[in-house]
């Protein structure tokens, strides 16, 4: 079974045992005598898998102290994020966004939210979100709990910021939810605050390590083939790639408290600026930020095209091409897009390392109440 996604049940159990000794009629002799049966009784086993954990080559996850990490939330987390009737038209669930085939990406170049509208930009992977500092593509988030608020009220789920009270009052007269939601949040029950901090709480735990690259390092040097090693030596030297990729999460969004975010010139090809996606510059309303976006994850890449914030580029080889010849020229490009003259045999072998980062786990949909 998958580490990163156990299956919850939703009844609870209660597990007594207790040692009963017999008699009869017959007084016996001091010779008989046995001693007297003890009654004994275990404790109540959690139904709730315990929180994975955390693999080989990642930090401990760090929770809010306002947030902090059970089982029995992680469970509850896990339904909701797998439950379409989050949504303003039963029609889409976070994980519609984050499905196994794609990844945990997009499938679709840009999300498709709920009543089936088109939205601006890609779903990014989601393994190892617990470690962002600032979530979106434009870092507007400064954590998983605001980030599933916005997600929930925005576009995605099509419920509307003014809307979640009610749709959270739909929730809770669900009898499954209702029970779990008063064992989760002794005395708040089902809000809007504490879906998303359930949410949140199960996000943490879908972290992606122990991939070739990472027992690798650890010192199996069988881990990677010969080429995956020549891509390995062109990720950190020739090619730069580490320079905004940085391992061991294999982007420098997670290594500064601001993250970090780039302009890489994807999406301004033939665009007027007006026309452009703004980027960073609309959280920041800072002009200065124009058209960067947060360096992505490359942990699963080989399994999550399209790629980009608007899912332009949809295989990896061509995607590691235009990165590798210097992003596409605009007055803001980040000045360490240049053009690195590799070869296709270098390119391919950069494709076969990144194959070395694919994440071992995958999501699995539990049982819903």
């Amino acid at each position: 079974m998958p580490r990163t996604s156990p299956t919850f049940a939703l009844a609870a159990t209660l597990v007594a045992t207790a040692a009963v000794g017999g008699c009869d009629d017959k007084k016996p002799s001091d010779g008989d005598k046995k001693p007297a049966a003890t009654a004994t009784a275990t404790a109540p086993k959690s139904i709730h898998p315990p929180i994975p954990k955390v693999p080989g080559g990642l930090e401990p996850v760090q929770a809010p102290k306002d947030n902090p990490t059970t089982p029995a939330k992680v469970a509850l987390g896990h339904m909701l994020f797998f439950d379409k009737r989050l949504s303003a038209d039963g029609s889409r669930a976070c994980y519609s966004c984050h499905q196994n085939e794609d990844g945990t990406g997009g499938h679709e170049p840009t999300a498709i939210g709920a009543m089936e509208k088109p939205l601006t930009r890609h779903a990014p992977i989601i393994w190892n979100v617990a470690y962002l500092p600032k979530l979106y593509w434009d870092g507007r988030s400064d954590s998983l709990e605001a980030q599933a608020k916005g997600a929930w009220g925005g576009g995605n789920m099509g419920v509307g910021p003014d809307n979640l009270k009610k749709k959270a009052d739909e929730i809770a007269k669900i009898d499954g939810y209702k029970k779990l939601f008063y064992e989760v949040f002794p005395g708040k029950g089902v809000s809007p605050t504490t879906i998303a901090q359930a949410l949140a709480a199960y996000e943490r735990t879908l972290l992606c390590g122990d991939t070739a690259w990472d027992k690798f390092q650890a010192g199996d040097k069988s881990a990677l083939s010969a080429e995956q090693q020549k891509g390995l030596t062109l990720f950190t030297g020739k090619a730069g790639c580490h320079e905004c990729h940085t391992p061991p999460m294999f982007s420098d969004a997670y290594a500064s408290k601001d993250g970090a975010f780039h302009n890489v010139g994807v999406g301004l090809d033939g665009k007027k600026k007006e026309d452009a996606d703004p980027g960073r510059a609309k959280a920041s309303e800072n002009d200065a930020d124009f058209a960067q976006f947060k360096t992505p994850t490359l942990r699963n890449v080989s399994k999550s095209a399209p790629y980009f914030h608007d899912g332009s580029i949809a295989k990896l080889d061509e995607a590691v091409k235009f990165m590798a010849g210097g992003g596409f020229a605009n007055p803001g490009r980040d000045p360490k897009l240049k053009d690195r003259k590799l070869s296709d045999e270098e390119i391919a072998q950069l494709v076969a390392f990144l194959g070395s980062l694919t994440c071992p786990d995958s999501l699995e949909e539990p049982k819903l109440p």
